[in-house]
């Protein structure tokens, strides 16, 4: 490695870890199924807020239906899973994906798992934190596409014209906001716009895109 290539490789690990990009995933298994449906199930939530299942419910059909597939409507989708006596996100993960897909009569479907939700205070700095792991499984069972997301955010608190207490006072204040109600859907919504449209991992158009495969 050349002495300035080191240099930038040791200044970018401060923020990196000089990590590579990621590698590039094989997308041939969701290429060849071609699914034009996707049942999105509710999700398996490992976190202690009973709530994040239902606000990342709310957040997937957008990028979904943007990528070009028909995305069964979540709620109508959770109700019917209740009349079949499925009303929790682990139980319903552990049904077989043919079950699932033959009930709705779905190409494919989405199980996703919430790892983190949560607010860490600091006293002059909260930072919100979310974590997904996705999967997609074609209606005879293969494994489709999978993926990973984390995205963290910390309020700004360089808006106090310089004076140090101003500053102090202004990071204080912005940081029990943030406690007290923190903004997940936002980190939420990012988070899946990355896996399912911008990311290196992206899944392919779906049949009813309305840009070029």
């Amino acid at each position: 490695m050349s002495t300035i290539k080191w240099i930038l490789c040791l200044m970018v690990a401060v923020l990196t870890g000089c990590a590579s990009p990621p590698a590039k995933k094989d997308l041939s298994a969701f290429i060849a199924a071609a699914p034009r449906s996707i049942l999105v199930v509710p999700a398996v939530n490992k976190t202690l807020d009973v709530d994040a299942p239902n606000y990342l419910l709310s957040t997937l059909t957008v990028p979904l239906a943007e990528k070009g597939f028909y995305i069964f409507p979540v709620n109508t989708a959770k109700f019917v899973l209740e009349q079949e006596g499925m009303y929790e996100g682990e139980q319903i993960h552990n049904q077989p994906p043919e079950t699932l897909a033959k009930l709705f009569g779905a190409d494919a479907v989405l199980y996703v798992t919430i790892n983190r939700w949560d607010a860490q205070y600091a006293v002059i700095a909260t930072t919100v934190t979310v974590e997904f792991d996705y999967r997609m499984v074609g209606k005879d069972g293969t494994e489709l596409w999978k993926a990973n997301q984390r995205m963290q955010y910390t309020p700004d608190n360089n808006n106090s014209g310089g004076h140090p207490l101003a500053m102090l006072i202004t990071a204080a204040i912005n940081a029990a906001v943030a406690r007290a109600a923190p903004n997940y859907l936002p980190l939420t919504q990012q988070a899946n716009m990355q896996v399912f449209v911008l990311g290196p991992n992206a899944i392919p158009n779906g049949p009813y895109s309305k840009v070029s495969k």
